[in-house]
């Protein structure tokens, strides 16, 4: 299998994985993105992905399955069939089956907009503007069972204005996670790690 190959799911507009295939294309970011799965049909990112010369671009109906395991075995067979290594989440909305998770484990690499364990789930951004934090930012980590629970591979901080909105913060934080996503990625394949209780040990 090709440590450097990955399978990038997406749902949306598909700016992560836009910076991502960019960061290839300039020479970078040392990965190898084999297959594009989307389950939006609609989604931008399908175009993005066929544009940049993704080998595979496969749109899946999750209404052509009995239930989400069902979607996740379809959607792991192809990320099997295409012998990628990673699997790397890009505003992907589909919570994850425990199959899927347990089938790819320590595999699946997720980026998050905020400090976890801070502000986990849809509402994060929000979340921490109503709370009134002064710092956040956005997570790399490793996608076990629990929403947003896995090792943390890498975060970045942002600061949080007092005139800061969800839409500006967010605007804010979008910018360190295109920056962050690529660099974690990069050091995952040509640096790799280990793991340690939950903590992440990158090799020296």
């Amino acid at each position: 299998m090709n440590s450097k190959a990955i399978a990038v799911m997406v749902s949306g507009r598909g700016t992560n994985l836009k910076v991502i295939l960019e960061s290839v294309a300039a020479g970078h970011c040392p990965v190898d993105v084999q297959l594009v799965i989307s389950d939006k049909a609609d989604a931008a990112a399908l175009e993005i992905a066929r544009q940049a010369g993704v080998p595979h671009v496969v749109y899946l109906n999750p209404k052509d399955y009995q239930d989400r395991a069902q979607f996740d075995a379809a959607c792991a067979d192809l990320i099997d069939q295409h012998s990628c290594q990673w699997i790397v989440l890009a505003g992907y909305m589909r919570i994850l089956s425990s199959f899927f998770v347990r089938h790819f484990p320590k595999r699946i690499i997720n980026i998050h907009p905020s400090l976890l364990p801070s502000f986990a789930g849809a509402k994060a951004v929000e979340d921490a503007v109503t709370y009134g934090v002064k710092l956040s930012g956005c997570t790399v980590h490793l996608v076990d069972e629990v929403l947003d629970g896995g090792s943390i591979l890498a975060q970045s901080v942002v600061p949080v204005l007092d005139d800061d909105t969800r839409d500006s913060l967010h605007a804010r934080i979008q910018k360190e996670e295109h920056k962050l996503y690529p660099a974690t990625l990069k050091r995952m394949v040509e640096q790799g790690f280990s793991i340690e209780g939950r903590r992440i040990i990158w090799a020296s």
